[in-house]
């Protein structure tokens, strides 16, 4: 990936856009800009989202203008955004918001883990993908969160655990011998205290496996008029006819599986309580053997098309 032009140092501090897709008042961003701010090392900028964005991929608002609306974060300028964190990246990058382009961009710190096919799902994934599309170093980051045992304090320890690799980013970006053809991932485990240590991963072929169940209509009926237009004159939906619709909510009903012998993959390793450093790209690439299966059923193809 080729490396982003007119970037600039604040003095000596590097600049760092950090973005997410819980949203901008989510503890996990204000923990990571609270370390980073804290740390005197860096100047921070703040382009989120303004609401909840979790598991919209890659989307992007192509039609519509959004909004980004000045935020209070002590010692960082922030702005609050009415798009996905892939857009919060774009705008953070663009110069259009900001006097410069970033040295980095930090997306996080996602409430969750994100391994595995989870990473194809995540926002904040997104998020650090956009920046390397656009050839900006990025780094998302999550920590495992578990119900009943984590507590918000844990973001800020997961914050302090990733601040050495960001330094060290930084200084390599300094010294112009950053590998720039990758973005990374990283995941905390949930015990952050008795973590041991950094592991460099693969990302792992896990995901959990869901359903659908149906729910009352009379309970979602509303949310799903929220969606559609009230003007009976542009909309071709009644309120009846909207209420009338069957409602089903995604539920998880099982468990992510993990490849036998996968040491070096990232929920593996996250589930023995090291720190996964995962190195990713943009491309979807099958593995080799599709690609011979394919080349040899592609002329089959070709010699039976009359």
């Amino acid at each position: 990936m080729e490396k982003k032009s007119n970037r600039q140092m604040s003095g000596d501090r590097p600049t760092v856009l950090v973005t997410n897709d819980d949203g901008i008042d989510a503890p996990g961003l204000q923990a990571l800009v609270g370390a980073l701010v804290s740390s005197d090392l860096f100047q921070v900028f703040v382009c989120a989202p303004d609401s909840e964005k979790s598991a919209v991929s890659h989307c992007i608002t192509w039609r519509n203008p959004i909004s980004a609306k000045p935020h209070d974060i002590s010692g960082a300028v922030a702005f609050a955004v009415s798009g996905t964190p892939a857009d919060c990246t774009s705008l953070g990058i663009s110069k259009a918001l900001f006097p410069s382009i970033p040295d980095l961009v930090i997306s996080g710190i996602n409430m969750g883990s994100n391994c595995g096919y989870h990473i194809v799902y995540s926002g904040t994934v997104a998020g650090a993908r956009e920046a390397f599309l656009n050839g900006v170093p990025a780094v998302s980051i999550s920590y495992k969160w578990a119900h009943g045992i984590s507590n918000v304090n844990d973001f800020a320890l997961a914050a302090e655990v990733c601040l050495p690799m960001i330094s060290s980013i930084l200084a390599e970006i300094k010294n112009k011998t950053y590998h720039n053809n990758c973005f990374l991932n990283i995941d905390v485990p949930t015990n952050v205290v008795n973590h041991k240590g950094y592991r460099l991963t693969k990302q792992a072929t896990t995901h959990l496996k869901t359903g659908w169940r149906q729910v009352s209509s009379d309970t979602q009926g509303g949310k799903m008029l929220s969606t559609m237009s009230m003007d009976t004159d542009a909309s071709p939906y009644s309120v009846s006819e909207a209420l009338s619709y069957r409602c089903y909510e995604r539920q998880v009903t099982g468990s992510p599986f993990v490849e036998v012998g996968g040491t070096d993959l990232d929920l593996y390793a996250l589930r023995e309580g090291y720190i996964s450093v995962t190195p990713l790209g943009a491309l979807s690439r099958a593995d080799s053997d599709s690609h011979i299966y394919f080349e040899q059923w592609l002329p089959r193809v070709a010699s039976s098309t009359p």
